[in-house]
């Protein structure tokens, strides 16, 4: 049973912030963690405490208030957050069936009309057939005169409000305290609205392998509100969500959140729980509807290999024996490119790269940087291999040709032999890695093989041919399936 407070015990607070800088969270999912310290000057008893410096997309069921230092025991007996700051439109709404004002200049002159209003405009969602979302605005329908106008007549002049009206989203707590206070609270919420992304330029010399690598990140707040000066950390890593989102991500987004650390002079990355962390190293102000971006990560002279990759073949083993006679034998001319990398200390990185897009230039012979392609890479921990798809090659052509096929009358067993034709019309040696996919069955046999080749899984095989200039290279192998 909850005990009552007389009323002579209640009081009002007005909360501000305070000078200490905001910190914030921010994952790849567009939530983020907000943390501020406000000021709390508590009565003994009830206090009611308003604080309007929070987003507009907060989740009030994730709000957190506390004394971080432990001496005061704040209980919050009551919560309500106002995320419908007033504008127009909801002004309209508020005045629904009454008149009021509205301002117009006709021919110079200054008018004030009257008019009822008699619908105020919105938005309404409905449903259709297939069960998809529509929307559609209604106009506002005002009556003037006795007639009904379907537009404004002016602009509005409404009436003063009373103080239950707010201009920016608003928590309102009703706080109990045994005694007097003054607390430097710390206030903590998730909310929707910001995302964060890396992104990698790597550029090439006129000759060469070795890159300069330069990592971005860049971070987008669509919250509604501003953060001055704030201390910033990203999560890179897939953090689980499960319906309701809200509540499926909070027990571990907050553990990681709220361990809080001194900033670096320049970006600090530690591995925290099953995730990645990275602290940006100095206060930033990060702007409603704005992007920000910092340069996370710098190394010189990373060592890439180029390599040449032809898959001919296109289909996929679906299951089951594969016994029709024509089953994945289309074959494309396209010989891939592909940059890759190790992650590793020794090669001038060493780190963690969150995912992102990795973009390589190369340096043309009039000193200008020229794009040479890109693609999106996934989180990639320490001391492994990155690979990423360029394009295709311009003066490399394969061709893959089927020579023979044989099925067994009455054993079960199918024979074909195949012929991959690589081309090289450029002016340099080129190595490419053939790749060759046995889809027909999972018990299978290579006979009569040209070149030695490599079992990469239980159902690709892999060659590797060297083509000199305006040369050709050809590679067989016939293969036996058995069931």
């Amino acid at each position: 049973m909850m005990n009552k407070v007389p009323c002579f015990l209640c009081a009002f607070v007005y909360v501000t912030a305070l000078l200490a800088e905001p910190a914030i969270t921010v994952y790849n999912e567009n939530f983020g963690v907000v943390r501020e310290s406000i000021s709390l000057d508590l009565k003994k008893g009830l206090s009611h405490v308003s604080y309007n410096g929070v987003t507009a997309q907060l989740e009030p069921e994730s709000v957190i208030l506390r004394d971080p230092s432990g001496g005061v025991a704040l209980r919050v007996t009551e919560q309500s957050y106002r995320g419908d700051p007033i504008d127009q439109q909801r002004l309209l709404q508020m005045f629904e069936g009454q008149t009021i004002d509205f301002y117009k200049s006709v021919d110079g002159k200054e008018v004030v009309l009257q008019g009822k209003i008699i619908r105020a405009p919105s938005v309404v969602t409905t449903m259709n057939q297939y069960g998809q979302r529509q929307q559609r605005t209604l106009e506002p329908i005002i009556e003037v005169d006795g007639r009904l106008l379907a537009q404004l007549p002016g602009i509005p002049l409404f009436p003063s409000l009373g103080d239950d009206s707010v201009l920016q989203p608003t928590l309102a707590w009703q706080l109990f305290s045994n005694q007097d206070a003054k607390v430097d609270a710390q206030l903590s919420y998730l909310t929707n609205g910001m995302s964060w992304k890396s992104d990698y330029n790597l550029v090439l010399p006129q000759q060469g392998d070795a890159v300069t690598l330069t990592g971005w990140v860049s971070i987008e707040n669509n919250t509604g509100k501003t953060f001055e000066d704030a201390k910033i950390k990203l999560i890179a890593g897939d953090v689980n969500k499960v319906e309701p989102p809200q509540l499926a991500r909070r027990e571990k987004v907050y553990a990681m959140a709220m361990a809080d650390s001194a900033v670096a002079p320049q970006v600090e990355e530690k591995k925290f729980d099953e995730f990645h962390m990275y602290a940006l190293p100095l206060a930033t102000t990060l702007r409603d509807r704005e992007t920000k971006q910092v340069e996370f990560v710098r190394a010189e002279g990373v060592q890439t290999n180029k390599l040449f990759v032809y898959e001919g073949s296109t289909g996929r083993y679906l299951g089951g024996r594969n016994m029709n006679e024509g089953y994945g034998q289309n074959s494309r001319p396209d010989v891939a490119i592909y940059r890759e990398l190790e992650n590793r200390d020794e090669n001038g990185l060493g780190m963690p790269l969150p995912a992102g897009r990795m973009r390589f230039y190369r340096m043309d012979d009039d000193g200008q940087l020229e794009f040479t392609g890109e693609n999106t890479i996934d989180h990639t921990p320490k001391n492994e291999t990155i690979r990423v798809y360029l394009g295709n090659a311009f003066d490399i052509v394969g061709e893959r040709t089927r020579m023979n096929f044989y099925k067994h009358p009455s054993q079960n067993l199918i024979r074909e032999t195949f012929e991959v034709e690589i081309r090289n019309r450029s002016e340099a040696t080129v190595a490419v890695q053939v790749v060759e996919h046995l889809y027909r069955w999972s018990n299978w046999e290579i006979q009569k093989p040209s070149h030695k080749f490599d079992k990469t899984d239980s159902q690709t095989i892999e060659f590797l041919l060297t083509v000199k200039p305006d040369g050709i290279q050809k590679v067989s192998y016939t293969v036996e399936y058995t069931w």
